[in-house]
């Protein structure tokens, strides 16, 4: 049985339909980046799924903004040259959301910097927010689109 949604929706049902669109998903800042710094690591399947078109990931100004600005962190020792060629695995894959204004009302969030994630999932009509944040899946019972841990998204892509 697939995992449901917070409108009991079997969210898993979409991603198992192999000849329908990709499902739109909005990935937070820390899969994205775990996904393409460690290219080996236990999200190396996202990355294959963005680039294989299993998935349609989803950004906004806002969200782009903050991936381009996390990988010049100085921790992850990279060149301009290999942020641009991360950027460029990732974002020709992904659909550009314009958020409205105003915005999409959002449950509210204890961490401010997750609410224009919410608000993607919702002006993107994305059929699941996939994070690893505690503050976002602290919300998964009460916004809908569903919010899942990556382990039980990347479960759901086997299925």
């Amino acid at each position: 049985m697939g995992a449901a949604g917070a409108g009991g929706e079997d969210i898993a049902q979409p991603m198992r339909q192999r000849t329908a669109a990709p499902p739109r998903v909005v990935l937070d800042t820390s899969l994205v980046l775990s996904a393409l710094v460690f290219a080996q690591g236990r999200l190396a399947p996202l990355r294959q799924a963005w680039q294989t078109q299993r998935i349609q990931p989803l950004v906004s100004r806002d969200t782009t903004a903050e991936l381009i600005r996390v990988l010049a962190y100085p921790k992850f020792k990279l060149t301009p040259d290999e942020q641009q060629e991360l950027l460029a695995d990732y974002l020709p894959c992904c659909t550009t959301v314009r958020i409205p204004e105003p915005p999409p009302a959002t449950p509210e969030c204890r961490d401010p910097c997750d609410v224009p994630f919410l608000q993607l999932a919702l002006a993107g009509r994305a059929q699941a927010l996939v994070t690893g944040d505690r503050d976002l899946l602290s919300l998964a019972g009460s916004f809908a689109p569903s919010i899942v841990g990556a382990d039980e998204f990347l479960q759901m892509l086997q299925a």
